[in-house]
């Protein structure tokens, strides 16, 4: 039976596992087939198939797995009767505040022994398979996922097959072919026949990817992946030159100005395309050319299929200025900087570069990196340097923090949303003015909000690496991740300040203020000349350079914005912020608050809305 573990290191690579807080925030699943009672193995049973039983109505899993544990860890029992009203009865003080009572009971017993809220964040179908993809090429799969885990993963790919036969961007999306030919190679890899599967899934799924254009219609991302995986040809991927990385910092097009996000992804993309790596052609690889392409693999003229995309899966179509650099850099560049001299006082400088960058975001995010598509193209890359190396150990140390189970099966979370939950959640309870029955809830949760906050900006000259200030900020998820968050720095903020008005033996101890006037530090550093708040970074890039965006299946990923929500949550921490610390940076915060209030005014809708 599946166990969620908090707050803990351990696995097989230990040694290669550091924290910078003790590990406080992280949750990983692992499986013990001794755990459980008959009957608590039952409950998950019946949950699994409710689940599938429901799965074309109710997509999303209720995480029901992790619910039977925090209750039975927490001993729970709800000793609050419920409250029923009649029609034509009023709705009293009293009725109210015994249902209130009530949830707050259940809502406490959800609460981890570190303080914060456990809850799954995942739902994209292409998180997943690459992972899976990535420890079959490196020779890792079965001792990362033995059966009881690939079981588990099949489950979760089966449950989420559309009734035509393919799968979505996420779960409930309409069928695409990235995530159909990406799910197909997983389940072959997890040891599905061409026509196995519960359901006939891979057959099925073949028949889509055939009957919608064929895998060569697969976008961008996807002709990467099948690329290092022996199933495409880097000669039909449009070009990602790690140069890209040596470019002066002066240029609109340097990577200090893209979006995070964007710069993490095409980061290891670029050293692996300058590598032109390929993965082991094993026998399966050799089946599945037979089985996802239309004519004889060495026959296929792949140089015509670098601008297709399936039209499932356009969501974005690229400009014709963007074909344009695309061709450009492929008739002209990349012949020159892959021939001699270039390729080695150029393309060698440049994959050296890249590699830098890499390892240092890996350093200093403890081997979490910013997300799951980046996390699995960082560690393919550690290894294509160096199979046998620390690094790609370290990488192996933390794909426990990305994978989560519920009764649909095992997936790939984004990441953990541990420190955003928790702030919404002690916020919640604090409304509920049952300051005596949550006590202990919120002096956990103060805690966890307290041990969360980055203490330090990122090592050495992080400016020269592309990264901004993060110390006092909270992140998404723990304080080993490290990337600063504007709104999680917000709601972090709030909490601290509201749980400070309360007697500390009701939360515990205040904040140190030096500490919040660190986060009041970054939230300030965020606002954007307009007014609004950029969520990651200062908003650097031009607008225009997202005429620019590779992808065919996101918008509006190339360059930081600025957002509703990350400006709102902003002027709500400043302003209680200044009732209570009103000599600290007042003129400051004062022009903050008058230009996001601008700001909100400016892009609000003509309807009212935002």
């Amino acid at each position: 039976m599946w166990r969620l573990k908090v707050a803990e290191g351990g696995g097989p690579y230990e040694p290669y596992l550091y924290s910078t807080n003790n590990f406080v925030g992280r949750q990983i699943w692992e499986f013990d087939p001794n755990y459980g009672t008959p009957e608590e193995r039952a409950e998950v049973e019946k949950a699994r198939e409710l689940f599938t039983l429901n799965r074309s109505r109710v997509k999303p899993s209720g995480d029901v797995l992790l619910r039977l544990e925090l209750l039975k860890e927490n001993n729970f029992e709800q000793t609050i009767g419920g409250v029923k009203i009649g029609e034509d009865e009023d709705v009293s003080y009293e009725a109210v505040t015994t249902t209130l009572k009530r949830a707050l009971n259940f809502f406490s017993c959800m609460q981890a022994k570190d303080g914060h809220w456990p809850a799954e964040n995942a739902g994209p179908l292409f998180f997943l398979p690459p992972l899976v993809m990535c420890l079959y090429i490196t020779g890792h799969l079965d001792e990362i996922f033995p059966p009881e885990h690939k079981k588990e993963i099949l489950r979760y790919i089966y449950n989420h097959q559309n009734e035509d036969g393919g799968w979505g961007f996420h779960i409930e999306g309409h069928s695409i072919m990235f995530c159909t030919v990406l799910s197909y190679i997983c389940m072959r890899i997890l040891g599905d026949g061409p026509f196995g599967g519960r359901n006939d899934a891979v057959r099925r799924a073949r028949k889509w990817i055939h009957d919608h254009g064929g895998v060569v219609a697969i976008p961008s991302w996807g002709k990467t992946w099948l690329s290092i995986f022996g199933l495409f040809d880097w000669s039909g991927c449009n070009p990602m030159p790690p140069e890209f990385w040596i470019l002066p910092s002066y240029l609109p097009m340097h990577p200090a100005k893209m979006w995070c996000y964007c710069r993490m992804v095409y980061m290891p993309m670029s050293y692996l395309y300058g590598k032109r790596f390929v993965g082991p052609i094993t026998d399966l690889v050799l089946q599945l050319r037979k089985e996802l392409h239309s004519e004889p693999y060495d026959k296929i003229n792949w140089k015509k299929y670098r601008h297709l995309c399936a039209k499932e899966d356009l969501y974005y179509p690229h400009p014709l200025i963007q074909d344009f650099l695309w061709d450009s850099l492929y008739m002209l560049t990349e012949p020159l900087l892959t021939r001699w001299p270039f390729n080695k006082l150029v393309r060698k400088k440049a994959l050296e570069a890249t590699m830098n960058y890499i390892h240092y975001e890996d350093e200093n995010s403890r081997y979490i990196t910013i997300g799951c598509v980046e996390k699995v193209l960082c560690m393919l890359a550690c290894w294509v340097e160096d199979p046998d190396g620390d690094y790609f150990k370290k990488h192996l140390a933390r794909i426990p923090d990305y994978i989560w189970v519920a009764e649909d099966g095992m997936k790939m979370q984004s990441f953990g949303s541990q420190q955003w939950d928790t702030g919404f959640a002690v916020q919640a309870v604090l409304a509920c003015n049952l300051f005596e029955e949550s006590r202990e809830t919120l002096r956990k949760g103060h805690d966890f909000i307290k041990k969360s906050q980055v203490k330090d900006n990122p090592s050495g000259d992080f400016k020269k690496m592309f990264r901004h200030i993060s110390k006092g900020s909270w992140t998404f998820s723990d304080q080993d991740h490290g990337w600063q968050v504007s709104d999680c720095t917000a709601e972090g903020l709030k909490c601290c300040l509201l749980l400070s008005q309360l007697p500390p033996e009701f939360v515990g101890e205040k904040h140190e203020p030096e500490r919040l006037y660190d986060a009041v530090n970054v939230m300030l550093s965020l606002q954007s000349k307009n007014g609004g708040l950029s969520a990651w970074e200062p908003a650097k890039g031009g607008a225009w350079l997202e005429l620019l965006n590779p992808t065919e299946f996101f918008a509006d990923i190339v360059v930081e914005h600025e957002y509703v929500e990350c400006t709102a949550a902003a002027i709500q921490a400043f302003v209680l912020f200044m009732k209570l610390y009103p000599g600290h940076r007042k003129k400051e915060i004062e022009v903050f608050i008058v230009n996001a209030l601008r700001f909100l005014e400016d892009i609000q809708m003509p309807d009212g809305s935002w």
